[in-house]
């Protein structure tokens, strides 16, 4: 029998606690090192919001905003397994149903939003 797989897809918006100060959107770390974990979480509650709200798709939002390079995905990470996520994240995304957004969840990487997709 084959491991229990997820696919997922996040935002995420690193801040000045994340483990690598760069992204995809600010090479130089400048704005990531100057973003503190409360101004990151508000950022995201508000985008979290405005797709609750209709008023954004999550991969649009992930496109525009998330500072992981799966952004150019829409913020898909594919499948994965356990012990291949960081556990907080990968704790979150298999406590999702399918279709089901997380409430904030904090890594090393920074504060991120998931979408269980599959």
């Amino acid at each position: 029998m084959a491991a229990e797989q997820v696919r997922a897809s996040h935002i995420l918006i690193k801040h000045e606690g994340s483990r690598r100060k760069a992204s995809w959107k600010d090479p130089d770390g400048r704005v990531i090192s100057a973003t503190t974990r409360a101004d990151a979480a508000a950022r995201l509650q508000m985008l979290k919001e405005d797709i609750l709200a209709g008023r954004a798709r999550f991969e649009d939002v992930a496109a525009e905003h998330s500072d992981c390079s799966s952004a150019k995905r829409g913020g898909d990470l594919g499948k994965f397994g356990r012990g291949q996520m960081q556990k907080p994240f990968e704790d979150a995304t298999f406590g999702l149903r399918v279709g089901e957004m997380s409430e904030l969840v904090d890594t090393d990487s920074g504060t991120h939003i998931i979408l269980r997709t599959a």
